[in-house]
């Protein structure tokens, strides 16, 4: 009776399109006014507070604020400049370009939605300029953003190993390496995706009309585009460096990150100013609150899912099913796919890590891998509807409506399930540059 109010109503107010944070807080309290819960609502407040006062979590805002700095300092033009004067002359430089530039600018933000709105902007037009109906330029962006919580550092498997780290110690370094591969492999899939969406486009309509490609750049040019981006590009070079250097943790690298984005920004691109710098502060305020809003009401939903012994018999239903590793992972994989399209990865790592993670456990599959698929799994879900945060982020960018580009993203989730497939059962793509580093 507790997991059907806990569940239904959770999901029945999400339906509704209540807020994330608040379908969680106002299922679990309807939890704690049955009764028959093993703690009152008095302590209600005490685990929200505790659950956001980790010093890990720290990283959160500081990750938030130096993207956003980044994005107004003008980094983000200069990556796409250098994408292009490598690749823009050539048939489909423009996706290479995409997703080139979209893998850069995740290993700055760390967040999927962050990285749409920061290339959103330049490269829808010059997708639809190049002949590309708007709703596939727009879910190309849309789909290559999601990337930005599975490149390091990523937002995402912080919070993942602090709820995991109730149960397992898991170091944030070491998925933050494991994300490496997984995220390159999406991005050769979504590419691979465009190339086909455009090779169905020609043989149905012929050639793509408007389509001017560029000159090939000379070196020159290259090279000027290099040193006009190469203050972007060292920015993963120094936090990943410096956390496996053993210089400083991940929630330090934040830091440095945005101090060294306030020197960019400032100093040598020039491009930051104190009216700016307001507007950053306002905006990275908004995004951290909503992040931590979340966190808080979704840690005591996970409170109750363990207390009350819920995730236990959820588990233990699983297992009744089958013992085939095969088919359980096949059936996680589901369960979070369809979960990605209505829920945030913040608020699914506190529904289920408490419930799948004892299985992952029981069946000897890495930590590491199970971060690495389910993070793939909720990065789906970013740009798939009804919920996905990259979509709305898309449209609003390409003009186009919901069910348009809904439409178009479809090509983009299938190349992307593949991926999520070969990622869940050939570990090695996950543990491959950890073990080589010597990451525990």
């Amino acid at each position: 009776m507790m997991a059907l109010i806990l569940f239904g109503l959770f999901f029945l107010l999400v339906m509704l399109r209540l807020p994330i944070a608040v379908a969680l807080a106002i299922s679990s309290i309807a939890v704690l006014f049955t009764g028959s819960g093993v703690f009152g609502l008095e302590l209600v407040a005490d685990i929200m507070y505790t659950s956001v006062s980790k010093f890990t979590l720290l990283a959160i805002p500081f990750f938030i604020l130096a993207g956003v700095i980044m994005e107004q300092a003008g980094i983000s033009k200069r990556l796409i400049d250098f994408a292009q004067s490598l690749v823009g002359h050539k048939k489909s430089g423009i996706v290479f370009v995409t997703v080139m530039t979209a893998i850069f600018f995740a290993a700055i933000s760390g967040s999927g939605p962050a990285t749409v709105a920061a290339i959103g902007g330049i490269l829808v037009p010059a997708m639809v300029k190049s002949g590309y109906k708007k709703e596939t330029a727009g879910a190309l962006v849309a789909s290559s953003g999601a990337i930005g919580i599975i490149i390091p550092p990523s937002i995402a498997f912080i919070v993942f190993a602090v709820v995991a780290g109730d149960q397992l110690p898991i170091s944030i370094a070491r998925l933050f390496m494991a994300g490496v591969i997984p995220g390159l492999m999406l991005g050769v899939g979504f590419i691979l995706a465009a190339m086909y969406v455009r090779w169905r486009q020609e043989v149905k309509s012929g050639p793509l009309q408007g389509f001017t490609p560029m000159p090939r750049a000379t070196g020159k040019e290259r090279w000027k585009a290099f040193t006009g981006a190469l203050w972007g590009l060292l920015i993963p070079v120094i936090i990943l460096g410096g956390i496996y250097g053993g210089f400083f943790t991940p929630t330090e690298a934040a830091v440095i990150a945005v101090f060294y984005g306030l020197f960019v920004g400032f100093f040598v691109y020039k491009e930051l100013n104190m009216k700016k710098m307001f507007d950053i502060l306002v905006a990275s305020s908004i995004q951290t609150a909503v992040v931590m809003f979340i966190v808080s009401a979704a840690s005591v939903y996970a409170y109750i899912i363990t207390t009350e012994q819920i995730a236990m018999q959820i588990s233990d239903a699983m297992l009744g099913l089958s013992e085939n590793p095969i088919i359980i992972l096949l059936l996680v994989n589901v369960l979070l796919l369809i979960a990605g399209m209505f829920i945030d990865a913040i608020s699914a790592y506190y529904i289920f890590i408490p419930i799948l993670l004892p299985i992952m456990i029981m069946f000897e599959v890495d930590p590491t891998v199970f971060g690495v698929f389910m993070t793939v799994n909720l990065a789906i879900g970013l740009f798939t509807p009804p919920v996905g945060l990259n979509l709305y982020v898309a449209t609003g960018i390409s003009k186009t409506s919901l069910g348009e580009i809904s439409r178009g993203v479809i090509p983009f989730v299938v190349s992307s399930i593949i991926i999520l497939l070969l990622i869940t059962y050939v570990p090695w793509f996950s543990t491959f540059l950890p073990d080589l580093l010597n990451i525990k």
